[in-house]
């Protein structure tokens, strides 16, 4: 059964499952869908365009689905995606996407901190975190098993490689490649996120093959193409591998060094 606050505005055209909760003051628009199980708090407003997942918790002053902060954009249906058992914590703001897209999407058991800022068009993969006050602006894609420090601003269009970790505070200009703990002004690789990938269960084999990747693309002093060529000359093709060299050699905006 649904508990909704008498307080709270839910438009007669929202879809909520059953058992979704609604804290008070929140204003739920019309075409909002929520999933099963998920915890809606006070104060939180979910514009049209929205569609949660199952079990999510969303908290207090949080604002879903709002137009892009696009000068471009000449309105229309474009919409937010958010997926099962995200968190999304006090103030948070995340846009739907632009007419380039088309969406923001979010995906499931990501941890999004407070007042994290989310922009139209954005793509974050699962197991996402972001922590308080990381900015990431528009078209940004994010992969898998990410953490960002608190205070991050990200440049749009940036892609954050899979199982990386950047440190609070510092600015993203640049892709940051996988697997890598990125920190510095400029932000540069510091050393292979080995902490992350021993939590993630990576085998011991593949965290060596990884080092000696790191060493080739970031210590070795030769310039990208030629460290590409060398590492797939002399590094095993396993997909940890060519998830990393493929990442490099089809980045526009430039991977940080």
């Amino acid at each position: 059964m649904k508990k909704i606050h008498p307080t709270a505005l839910v438009h007669p055209r929202a879809e909520l499952a059953d058992d979704v909760s609604v804290g008070p003051y929140t204003v739920v628009e019309e075409e909002v869908i929520v999933g099963a199980g998920t915890t809606i708090g006070s104060h939180v407003y979910l514009a049209k365009g929205t569609v949660i997942g199952k079990d999510c918790k969303i908290f207090h002053g949080a604002v879903l689905g709002m137009p892009p902060q696009d000068l471009k954009f000449t309105g229309g249906d474009t919409s937010l995606r958010i997926g099962d058992r995200t968190v999304i914590r006090e103030y948070a703001t995340i846009h739907r996407g632009s007419h380039a897209r088309g969406e923001t999407v979010v995906g499931s058991d990501c941890f999004i901190m407070a007042y994290a800022h989310i922009a139209h068009d954005c793509l974050l993969e699962d197991h996402v975190i972001l922590t308080n006050m990381v900015q990431l602006a528009g078209h940004v894609t994010v992969e898998r098993y990410v953490y960002l420090g608190g205070m991050v601003p990200v440049h749009q269009f940036v892609r954050i490689g899979q199982h990386c970790m950047v440190g609070g505070g510092y600015r993203v200009p640049k892709d940051v490649p996988p697997f890598v703990l990125a920190a510095g002004e400029p932000l540069r690789p510091v050393r292979l996120n080995i902490v992350g990938l021993r939590r993630r269960g990576f085998a011991k084999e593949t965290i060596e093959v990884l080092h000696r990747a790191f060493r080739i693309l970031f210590r070795s002093g030769l310039n990208t193409s030629q460290a590409l060529r060398r590492a797939k000359e002399e590094l095993p093709s396993i997909p940890e591998v060519e998830a990393l060299l493929n990442f490099i050699e089809h980045s526009k905006r430039g991977i940080i060094k």
